[in-house]
């Protein structure tokens, strides 16, 4: 099915209306009040729970038949981890972790 120029501007918008709420609606909710314990708590351990998650998803299908099918899983899911202890910076974690497994695959384990 081909998507006109309208239809594309209409999904566009509420996919930007949607982010934007969603972004907004902590400060729209907590605006003036001390935020709960229960919310700094969740702000402080998600990240590491999502990078846990994110980490456990990627090895799940992990060959070890070949040293090419896991040394470069393990090697980046090792640099993300320490990245992120290091820094504490997800995205600066996401973004080493697979610049380095790009540079395995790609150059070391072909």
């Amino acid at each position: 099915m081909e998507i006109d120029l309208t239809r594309s501007l209409i999904i566009i918008a509420i996919c930007f209306s949607c982010t934007l709420f969603e972004r907004a609606l902590p400060f729209l909710i907590f605006r003036g009040k001390e935020v709960p314990p229960v919310i700094k708590f969740l702000g402080k351990v998600l990240p590491m729970a999502i990078m846990a998650t994110l980490i456990i998803y990627c090895i799940k299908g992990i060959s070890f038949t070949a040293t090419g099918g896991w040394a470069p899983y393990l090697i980046a899911c090792g640099v993300t981890v320490l990245l992120h202890l290091w820094k504490s910076n997800t995205l600066l974690s996401i973004f080493g972790g697979t610049a380095c497994y790009m540079v395995l695959v790609q150059m070391v384990f072909i």
